[in-house]
């Protein structure tokens, strides 16, 4: 889904912005840097229609069996998350997890399963979860509609700065909004996520419709990211609805309400995307692969991936290195029956854009205009497989020395 015109409005206050919406982050000791909040909070005025999407790697968080256990019946009111530790492979995990549900309900005066649970952190190593029981009471104390930033800064990990986004937009005569919070910048790659985000909105709408579009729109956005290669234990996305907007409940999936909902929504998620892309570990680029002209979605989805994911790729934009050459590499291994003599590529930033392959082959170089174009913070890679009319986007970062640097003292 790529969203050409659909009128609407950038707002602030991240998971805040929609109607009955609050958030908190405090820090409770799970990280060493005291200055650092490690504990969130998003909670809702009334119970909310939820839905949520879960890491696809057979190791999974402990709070992610939790969370699925409490949406059998897809309400919630308030998701609690930690970042420090992740809470995976811990023979007491679930239990732990069930914990900080039951702990931050008790102070809210709600049913613990109507509490969502997320981690976010080293693996293996045991939660101590007496620090976040004893940090509910003021994690409920600081509860408050401009608590978005602490809620956004507290889920992060090695993440270099907060990540939220929101919008409003006309709902068939009724304003309606959508807001986000999401970390991640290493263990980012497609097939759910690799990261964790919390949407809130104030939309009316049927959970299997929150929970259809949600699946729909993170195939497009999440799950078209790569940093590195590896996908996460505790990767998940998760969607309150309020319904306190006052639209007319949206019930049918072929309905006007519902595709601008589903419009809206990409914009959110796409944006939180981007962000989680350009802020990879030890990034120094943004990367979009653009692929148009293929027979199917599919074949235009595997090829921007297989480019986005390249080391190879990567490890040239960081250099500035115009090698094209990895670029038809990567289109060339992915899944997918087209043709290589009708592929064209060009490399494009805000110094300008430039053709490499030409029908598969070397177009006419001019490499000191390609190497300026290179030196840009944003680099498009333009894919046209000449076959059809079908489009994907893959977002991603450069390789560089930092990533290795980060990743080998990430334990100690």
């Amino acid at each position: 889904m790529r969203v050409k015109e659909f009128p609407h409005h950038v707002i602030s206050q991240g998971v805040c912005a929609a109607e009955g919406f609050l958030a908190a982050g405090v820090h409770c000791g799970l990280r060493k840097n005291k200055n650092k909040p490690d504990l969130a909070l998003i909670y809702s005025d009334v119970l909310c229609q939820a839905a949520a999407v879960y890491t696809q790697n057979k190791v999974k968080g402990a709070p992610i069996y939790v969370t699925q256990r409490h949406l059998i019946n897809p309400v919630a009111q308030g998701i609690i998350i930690n970042s420090g530790n992740a809470n995976t492979c811990n023979p007491d995990g679930e239990e732990n997890a069930a914990k900080m549900c039951t702990s931050i309900a008790e102070e809210l005066g709600i049913a613990s399963e109507n509490m969502l649970v997320a981690s976010t952190g080293i693996i293996g190593e045991s939660l101590p979860i007496d620090l976040i029981v004893d940090a509910c009471p003021t994690l409920k104390t600081q509860l408050s509609r401009t608590g978005n930033a602490n809620a956004a800064a507290a889920i992060l990990t090695t993440d270099t700065c907060e990540k939220e986004y929101a919008l409003s937009f006309d709902l068939e005569g009724t304003e309606v909004k959508i807001g986000g919070i999401s970390k991640g910048s290493g263990m980012i790659h497609p097939n759910m996520a690799t990261m964790l985000c919390f949407v809130t909105t104030d939309v009316a709408i049927e959970a299997s419709l929150l929970q259809k579009a949600l699946k729909d729109v993170t195939e497009g956005t999440f799950n078209m990211i790569s940093v590195d290669g590896d996908t996460s234990t505790n990767d998940m996305v998760t969607v309150l609805a309020s319904g306190l907007a006052g639209n007319p409940q949206i019930t049918e999936e072929d309905s006007p309400a519902y595709q601008a909902f589903l419009q809206g929504l990409y914009l959110v998620l796409m944006h939180l995307s981007r962000k989680i892309a350009q802020d990879g570990e030890g990034a120094s680029k943004l990367l979009e692969c653009h692929v148009t002209g293929a027979k199917e979605k599919r074949i235009a989805k595997a090829v921007a991936k297989s480019i986005i994911t390249s080391s190879l790729v990567k490890s040239a934009m960081f250099g500035q290195d115009p090698n094209w050459g990895r670029i038809l590499c990567a289109i060339g291994y992915a899944e997918g029956d087209f043709a290589i003599e009708k592929v064209r590529v060009d490399l494009a930033s805000q110094f300008g854009r430039a053709t490499v392959c030409l029908r598969g082959t070397r177009a006419d170089l001019k490499v000191q205009e390609l190497t300026q174009i290179l030196t840009a913070d944003e680099i498009f890679i333009l894919v046209d497989l000449g076959e059809g009319t079908a489009e994907a986007t893959a977002w991603g970062c450069d390789l560089t020395y930092d990533y290795v640097k980060i990743n080998a003292d990430y334990h100690t």
